[in-house]
């Protein structure tokens, strides 16, 4: 009965093997089990970098490397850098891998796209990156930009798909309006969207009608509703600023505060849990935070001293953010929440930079809301109507129960 799970899931994509090794596999753990064989003969290219590792965390080059019959083209790394280690926003130069000697292209420097001479010779792309499930975060715009410059050069793409970040399909926020379509929004998903790389991948590729042959190299005995530490993967962090699946948990929320004069917490160990500015009571904030009564969260009165970023050496105050249960986490709902708290807490002191927040929202309703004195609660009523539209769009291509 197991055996018979798991070929049904795995056959919802390709198919590389039956039921050996353990329950759950990533696509690149399936991959890498068959030798890479489905892709002997053909010169290969991977968009990757310290996320694309097997559950014994042998890097997806490394790997490639090493199979008979594959060749290693080129390395193309996406925001952060082939090692995950850049700062947000800073721009990587293209560069060599020191364990291959393979070319790494950036596809956040001069590029955001691989253009033909970066694509030459190459038969097919493996896609494999850790996405944290916010729209914001720019692994999805990445994959977008891979589709497209594929298509245009008839090569194939194939993502070697892995889980949600912060588990299941909880999905939350607005729907990113067209006339915001950025590259922290490409494409018009929910802020906490719900998909894995290769569900998104499917959806883009209708959506946009993209010519590109497009493959998905499932995972096998998945779940949505399964929390990622309970794959047996080991979490690496895809960006210096999500060093935990906690912090993953939080992120499609408090990313929000990153178009604000709230410092989101970068700048110190806990990015996006600690929250706050010079001028924000603690007490009076996670008192208030507390009377909403949000699942999977505490909230703790705390002052911190970022050493970067905002307020870079000024001590504030504010809350941070303990995570008591990932899967319960409505992680707009606690932004929205916060934000508001906030705001009626110390008049006139939140400010917005309203052309970031309206980016990373995906709407400008949300911020005119918070500015009109709207409650949390009016705000996420708001948008149940376009995430019920969204929920139907994206039901074909979900790959996983």
């Amino acid at each position: 009965m197991k055996c018979q799970f798991l070929r049904a899931v795995g056959a919802l994509s390709l198919v590389l093997g039956g039921c050996a090794g353990p329950a759950f596999r990533t696509g690149l753990d399936r991959l890498a089990e068959e030798d890479f064989a489905p892709l002997r003969g053909k010169r290969v290219g991977v968009v990757t970098n310290a996320t694309g590792v097997d559950r014994e965390l042998r890097g997806l080059p490394s790997l490639i490397a090493s199979a008979g019959g594959v060749t290693l083209a080129a390395i193309f790394a996406p925001e952060h850098g082939f090692s995950g280690a850049s700062a947000a926003g800073k721009l990587v130069e293209d560069s060599r891998d020191p364990a291959t000697g393979v070319p790494v292209y950036s596809l956040y420097g001069s590029q955001r796209k691989p253009t033909r001479e970066m694509l030459q010779g190459i038969d097919v792309l493996l896609f494999d990156l850790q996405d944290v499930g916010a729209r914001p975060y720019t692994y999805l715009s990445t994959l977008v930009a891979v589709l497209e410059a594929a298509g245009e050069c008839g090569v194939e793409v194939w993502v070697l798909d892995r889980p949600l970040a912060a588990g299941g399909r909880r999905i939350e926020g607005p729907v990113l309006e067209d006339s915001l379509r950025s590259f922290v929004g490409p494409h018009a998903i929910a802020l906490r969207h719900g998909l894995t790389p290769g569900e998104f991948a499917r959806l883009v590729r209708d959506e946009r009608t993209l010519p590109v042959k497009l493959r998905v190299v499932s995972m096998e005995g998945y779940r949505s509703d399964v929390p990622y530490d309970s794959t047996g993967l080991v979490w690496v962090p895809p960006s210096p600023n999500i060093p935990t699946l906690d912090t993953a948990a939080v992120y499609s929320g408090m990313v929000l505060l990153e178009g604000t004069n709230l410092s989101e917490g970068r700048g110190t160990t806990r990015p996006f849990q600690l929250v706050g500015a010079p001028w924000v009571d603690p007490e009076a904030t996670a008192a208030k935070l507390r009377q909403a009564k949000l699942e999977g969260v505490l909230f703790r009165p705390a002052r911190f001293i970022p050493w970067d970023s905002k307020y870079e050496g000024e001590e504030c105050g504010g809350v941070e953010i303990h995570v008591t249960g990932r899967s319960s986490v409505e992680a707009v709902r606690v932004a929205v929440t916060f934000l508001a708290a906030v705001r009626d807490l110390h008049p006139g002191k939140l400010e917005f930079r309203a052309e970031t927040f309206d980016r990373l929202a995906g709407t400008r309703s949300l911020r005119e809301a918070l500015e009109r004195g709207d409650s949390a609660r009016e705000i996420l009523e708001s948008w149940q109507p376009a995430l019920e539209a969204y929920r139907k769009r994206s039901r074909k291509y979900l790959l996983y129960p």
